[in-house]
């Protein structure tokens, strides 16, 4: 089965075949460097991270461009409000950002465009659609240029909503426009803003609008075209339908396939820093690990919503326990990190629209059948699940040797619930062997245990465990 993913501008799910042959091109609209990031920001990072690895997987060169907005009126206003300069607040929340999907395993994209470092392109785009009869300058003096929404009849195709369902762009002001679904494409400065947070254009000293920004990043760097555009489900209205309007109003195609990943909520509700619903990355990651926050995020469908709660993320960890539990026992018995093909079972979901649900039940199934092999003495297949697992963990990001985990101890602070889930998981898989009668398998796990540093001790409520200390 070749790669199928589902377009949001079409409804349908299709074919994947891409503008040049053996090569993808993908712009996800990165952060707005505000606060620090949540879960529900990173959920994007961490699914289209696994995109880019199935297709790097499956033979294609792939060109990733992620933006980071680094003006917007939420930035100033929270600089206006703290007093940090914008630029400042701006430079440090990205440095959160950075941290907080290196300790998801997140790897940086092939380039990573700032708002603020383009301008020149976007007065450029600006203009293109102005000499195309699609925006106008107001004649208020503000500065101000809007995009005329009724000019383009396709708007709205992407999100699918009508005019009546439309609401005012996310500015209060509406001065100078003509229709109050029209979207700011440069907003002349205004009285009290920051002389630093102004360039000079055709219209009077201002600042781009935040749409205009991702439309002439994508095109200064995968052209008037290109295969991929994504993001969160929340940038389908109004951003990304302001992005293909523009664009195309400008004769540009833009973005061949739109992917928009759903929310992370709580009690039913998008996480979102307005609401006070946010969960701190840092603090997640300090609790369960990186890896058992990754396979949170990954582990469902990227268009399926995740309720966020300690026990799904604890699951979470419990799960890479019962996996790495058997990745160190085959390891033992194998002596080497074999090479294997991935199983045909998990290429297939994750042909079928990045079905990473599908793909983890062939993941949990061959650690299964790995433990079973062990169990027989049967290192052939033994080798076979585990060089499967491997390359299917790879794929997932999720490989415990790959380099991206190699700091994990440093970047996620006190591990000792992740130790304990995982311990514990094998202390269970031990108490098993031993009610079973299976004394070797029971003998192989406290020794693997011990040869950790890791003190078991049975007691009338169960095994425990504790790290020596050297």
């Amino acid at each position: 089965m070749s790669l199928h993913l589902y377009n949001t501008a079409t409804r349908a799910k299709t074919e994947f075949r891409p503008l040049v042959e053996g090569q993808v091109s993908i712009y996800a609209c990165g952060p707005t460097v505000q606060k620090p990031p949540h879960l529900g920001h990173v959920r994007k990072e961490v699914n289209f991270d696994v995109l880019r690895r199935w297709l790097e997987h499956s033979g294609y060169d792939v060109t990733f461009v992620a933006n980071i907005t680094d003006i917007d009126d939420k930035i100033l206003a929270i600089s206006a409000e703290s007093g940090e300069p914008w630029w400042a607040l701006g430079y440090r929340v990205e440095g959160e950002f950075h941290e907080a999907i290196r300790a998801l395993g997140v790897r940086p994209p092939t380039y990573e465009p700032k708002a603020t470092g383009h301008v020149t392109e976007m007065v450029e785009l600006i203009g293109e659609i102005i000499d195309a009869g699609h925006a106008y300058a107001t004649e208020d003096g503000s500065g101000d240029v809007y995009f005329d929404v009724a000019s383009w009849p396709a708007y709205g195709s992407l999100s699918g909503m009508r005019a009546d369902e439309m609401v005012s762009d996310e500015e209060a002001d509406l001065r100078g426009k003509r229709d109050p679904r029209d979207f700011a494409l440069w907003k002349g400065t205004k009285p009290g803003e920051p002389a630093t947070a102004s360039w000079p254009s055709p219209w009077g000293r201002g600042r781009p609008g935040w749409h205009i920004e991702c439309s002439a990043m994508a095109g200064k760097y995968l052209g008037p075209e290109f295969d991929i555009h994504g993001g969160g489900l929340d940038l389908r209205f109004p951003h990304h339908e302001n992005e293909l309007a523009q664009s195309q109003a400008a004769g540009r195609p833009f973005a061949r396939v739109w992917m928009h990943n759903a929310w992370v909520t709580r009690a039913g509700e998008k996480m979102s820093k307005s609401l006070g619903n946010t969960a701190d990355v840092g603090e997640a990651v300090a609790q369960y690990g990186g890896r058992a926050v990754r396979l949170y995020l990954a582990g469902p469908h990227y268009r399926s919503a995740i309720e966020l709660s300690d026990e799904s993320l604890a699951e979470s960890a419990a799960q890479l326990g019962r996996i790495d539990s058997f990745l160190a026992r085959a390891g033992e018995a194998v002596g080497h990190r074999p090479d294997a093909d991935l199983p045909q079972a998990f290429a297939a979901a994750m042909d079928d629209d990045l079905g990473t649900p599908g793909a983890l039940a062939v993941l949990f199934t061959t650690v299964k059948e790995g433990n079973t092999a062990l169990g027989a003495g049967d290192t052939e297949g033994v080798r076979a699940a585990y060089g499967s697992v491997l390359a299917m963990l790879d794929i997932l990001g999720l490989d415990p040797a790959a380099p991206q985990w190699a700091d994990g101890a440093s970047a996620s602070g006190d591990l000792t619930p992740v130790v304990d889930a995982l311990v514990t998981t094998l202390l269970d898989q031990r108490a098993e062997a031993r009610a079973a009668k299976d004394w070797a398998t029971a003998d192989a796990i406290r020794d693997s245990l011990a040869a950790s540093g890791l003190t078991i001790t049975d007691t009338k409520d169960g095994a425990r465990w504790s790290l020596e200390r050297g």
